[in-house]
């Protein structure tokens, strides 16, 4: 069929373009909210304020899915990201607002041993009521629940450990979990 749009020899005028073209918009009744819990396991190191991840879990109901490997691809990448938002991702800007961290020399990301091994599951204990499919949106769930949950399970160790310390702010270095040791 797709050829048959291209090659003009067979159309019964002369005035028809070859070509397929079709412009359709679907407007959804309300937006769709997948749920989740995400949790992690760090060592904190004492010496340096090195955190290593040994553990992470996540856990999501993004409603019915069409196809599990592709969801648990956008999770996992999710879950990088947000890992390195959490331990590395720093922007930086002079007193001028002048971007000082514009290049990869400058701005650190996560590589593959920054991340560890993780454990994803999700399940459809609600599949959402106002789309034909029952489907939710899971692109960003990785990368919203992972941040959070990361410095969480760092102040968790930390206070573990007996340090009084309630709010670390992102990037958690261990230049940043070191002084926060330190009181």
């Amino acid at each position: 069929m797709t050829l048959a749009a291209y090659v003009p020899h067979n159309y019964p005028l002369d005035e028809i373009e070859p070509g397929l073209e079709e412009t359709a918009f679907y407007d959804p009744s309300n937006f769709t909210y997948p749920s989740g819990a995400y949790a992690c396991e760090v060592e904190v190191d004492p010496e340096t304020g090195k955190v290593t991840i040994e553990r992470f879990s996540a856990a999501d109901d993004f409603g019915n899915i069409v196809n599990p490997m592709i969801v648990d691809g956008q999770v996992h990448g999710g879950i990088g990201q947000g890992i390195g938002q959490a331990l590395l991702e720093h922007c930086v800007y002079d007193e001028n607002g002048q971007l000082v961290t514009g290049s990869y020399m400058d701005y650190a990301m996560p590589r593959a041993d920054d991340v560890p091994f993780y454990t994803v599951d999700h399940s459809c204990a609600t599949p959402c009521t106002h789309n034909p499919l029952g489907v939710k949106g899971c692109g960003e769930a990785g990368a919203i629940g992972a941040p959070t949950t990361v410095v969480n399970a760092v102040i968790d160790a930390l206070q573990s450990g007996g340090h009084k310390v309630d709010h670390i702010d992102m990037p958690v270095s261990p230049s940043r979990v070191w002084e926060a040791m330190q009181g």
